[in-house]
This record gives C-alpha cells, sequence and structure tokens, in this order.
C-alpha cells in the first residue's frame, strides 16, 4: 500500500520535471541519537578515491555500501561491493520501504566529518537504477544544506536544509533533470551521517 508520499498534501520541492519530498522529524530525535551513535561507531568507514577530470582524487568524506550481496555499485570511477546489511540498516530500510512504498536493495553511506567534507553537484543516474530511481535520503547529525538545481540551464536552485532524523524522497525526473550537492562551509559543524537509499536493478 502506498503511504502519504505521493498524495497531494505532501509539497513537491521542485517547480517541474521530477518529484523531491522532505519530512523533517521521520525519526524521533531519541531514535534519531540512537542511530547516530550506532552508525558512526559500527560501519565499515574509509575514505574512497574517486575520478575527477581525469585524476584521482580522495572524496571529501568517508564511504561505506550495504546492500543485497554479489551486487556490486559503482560511481565516478569507483566500484563497491556491498556489506551484509547490519540490524539497524534493516531496520531503517523496513521503515522507509513501509512509509513510501518503494523497495530498495542497497544504501549508500556518508560520513561528513566536519563543514569541510563535501559532495560536489552530481546526479544519481547510473543506468544500474532504472529510468527514473527514487532514492530516500535519512540524514542524522549536524544539520548541512542541501542544494539543488537544473542541469541543462543551472537555474533555480534550491536550498534545502537536512535536519536530524529528516528523510528526503527524490523520485520520477529528478534524477535526471536536477543536480544536487552538499557544499563545504566554514560554519563550526559536528558529524553528518547520511543513508541515501537505493535500488539496483
Amino acid at each position: 500500500m502506498q503511504h502519504s508520499l505521493f498524495h497531494s498534501d505532501t509539497k513537491n520541492l521542485l517547480p517541474f520535471q521530477g518529484e523531491t519530498f522532505l519530512y523533517p522529524n521521520f525519526f524521533t530525535r531519541e531514535k534519531s541519537d540512537f542511530y547516530f551513535q550506532q552508525l558512526a561507531e559500527t560501519l565499515a568507514w574509509k575514505q574512497e578515491p574517486i575520478r575527477m577530470f581525469g585524476k584521482l582524487v580522495m572524496q571529501p568524506r568517508l564511504t561505506a555500501l550495504y546492500g543485497d550481496p554479489d551486487r556490486p555499485y559503482g560511481y565516478s570511477g569507483i566500484s563497491m561491493v556491498p556489506l551484509d546489511w547490519t540490524d539497524d540498516l534493516v531496520e531503517m530500510r523496513k521503515a522507509i520501504e513501509e512509509f513510501t512504498g518503494v523497495r530498495f536493495t542497497h544504501v549508500l553511506c556518508n560520513l561528513y566529518r566536519d563543514g569541510q567534507d563535501s559532495m560536489g553537484w552530481h546526479r544519481d543516474n547510473e543506468a544500474v537504477l532504472g529510468k527514473n530511481p527514487s532514492i530516500a535520503s535519512m540524514t542524522f547529525g549536524a544539520t548541512r544544506m542541501f542544494q539543488l538545481r537544473h542541469y541543462e540551464t543551472k537555474g533555480n536552485k534550491i536550498d534545502i536544509p537536512l535536519t536530524h532524523g529528516s528523510l528526503l524522497m527524490m523520485t520520477g525526473e529528478s534524477q535526471h533533470q536536477w543536480e544536487h550537492q552538499i557544499p563545504k562551509t566554514k560554519k563550526n559543524l559536528g558529524p553528518r551521517i547520511n543513508l541515501t537509499f537505493r535500488k539496483l536493478l
């Protein structure tokens, strides 16, 4: 059964060509505090090199991939083999799937250690994700600004503060028509953990 995600009472944050929805308090503060501590301590965080403009550079954040076995996921010139789902990730995936009606096979985890860790403009449009992928993005920890802009025009820029326990759902044409980033900031921020649930075909 589909829940409220695609109902008319939920505001689409994109003006055209795609759908993006924000649920600021998807998990309670208490539950979010618990998940943040668990994820920080138990996930297999590491810093991976990616290819940018023909050069290998270290990503300005730590990452970990979990998911269904024997289904690697690649982006920006790297291929990651998923680790087995942890109990906490399974619990979160179940809650998000029940709410959205979308099935997920993998979760790419990102740890932004401070305001200098970032993610540049990109689209999650790899062929293995299918034509119009749905990406569920969970945030725990420090609030970071999530920015969207139209891919072709570089206009219609949208700033969305992603807070502790919030769920951002991107679906429809959003990954083809819009790109997004987490910019650096000079603010003295603590760490942020971001989980991006996705379905590999």
